[in-house]
């Protein structure tokens, strides 16, 4: 008689299975922990070092962030604790610790130099302090919002779902504030413009967070098709480019990405007013 294989050792199997995500979650837990110690050592001594070290924790928590949810995906262990455990995770890493990092790189490290001193100062590190907070509520609007839809439609078009995000996700958001600290090497700000032109930057990623324009999400990118070799080869040069050079290309792919929101958004209102949409149809005056 043939012998059948003991459920048991498959249930095993299979809960040891939903662990493997949760694993990828906490790391990323964690790097967003350390990246808010690293913030807060930075206001004590050697602000560059501590600085990068928070922007590179963010950067590799995004990395963590994208691996668990795939990693759910192909081994089909998708479940309500995992997600909730990841959008809790993602509060702490994508919102609390880049905004801390962009707060202190920014405006409290800066030192009071020219048309900055007294209470214009202040003001400036105030201002910088508001948008660090709208940076905070809208990275946690965006996981709420993504949390309770489960189908949502952008305002422009784009095949909702799989294809594309409905806003910018808020890892996408975090990594645009760290990739920008990391390019500058973590030096903070020492000139009142170009804290203007933060507070700036930061409260766009924040509206672009709570937006409804439509984002490239890369879940229809499948590694196990029959020709992965060209993914491969662009995968390859991408993270040798970002060994060696990790400051500038990564500040460049954090710009493009939330520019491409912005420009299909532009392109979808070009084509909206040069091709306006037909009248709706009346029932009632073709009736009559």
């Amino acid at each position: 008689m043939d012998q059948a294989v003991p459920k048991p050792r498959r249930r095993r199997f299979s809960k040891g299975m939903y662990i493997l995500p949760s694993l990828f979650t906490t790391a990323n837990m964690g790097l967003g922990f350390y990246a808010i110690l690293e913030v807060m050592h930075a206001t004590l001594a050697d602000p560059k070092l501590h600085l990068n070290n928070a922007a590179k924790a963010i950067g590799f928590a995004v990395l963590f962030d994208g691996l668990d949810g795939r990693i759910a995906r192909m081994t089909g262990t998708t479940s309500d604790f995992g997600r909730e455990l990841d959008s809790l995770a993602d509060a702490i890493t994508f919102g609390v610790a880049p905004a801390m990092l962009a707060w202190t790189w920014g405006f409290f490290l800066m030192p009071p130099v020219l048309f900055t001193q007294g209470q214009w100062h202040i003001k400036l590190t105030q201002l910088g302090a508001i948008a660090c907070f709208l940076f905070v509520m809208a990275g946690a609007s965006r996981l709420a919002r993504f949390n309770i839809t489960s189908n949502p439609q952008p305002s422009n078009p784009g095949r909702p779902g799989k294809k594309y995000f409905v806003g910018m996700p808020i890892p996408a958001g975090a990594g645009v504030i760290a990739a920008v600290v990391h390019f500058e090497s973590g030096d903070p700000l020492v000139s009142w413009y170009t804290a203007l032109t933060w507070i700036a930057m930061v409260t766009t990623v924040a509206y672009l967070m709570v937006s409804t324009w439509r984002f490239y999400s890369f879940k229809d990118i499948d590694f196990r098709s029959r020709h992965p070799f060209r993914l491969i080869v662009l995968l390859a040069a991408l993270f040798y480019g970002i060994a060696v050079f990790s400051g500038p290309v990564l500040f460049g792919i954090a710009l493009l990405y939330m520019v491409s929101g912005v420009f299909w958004r532009l392109q979808w209102m070009f084509r909206r007013r040069t091709n306006p949409p037909p009248p709706p149809y009346h029932e009632a005056s073709h009736a009559s």
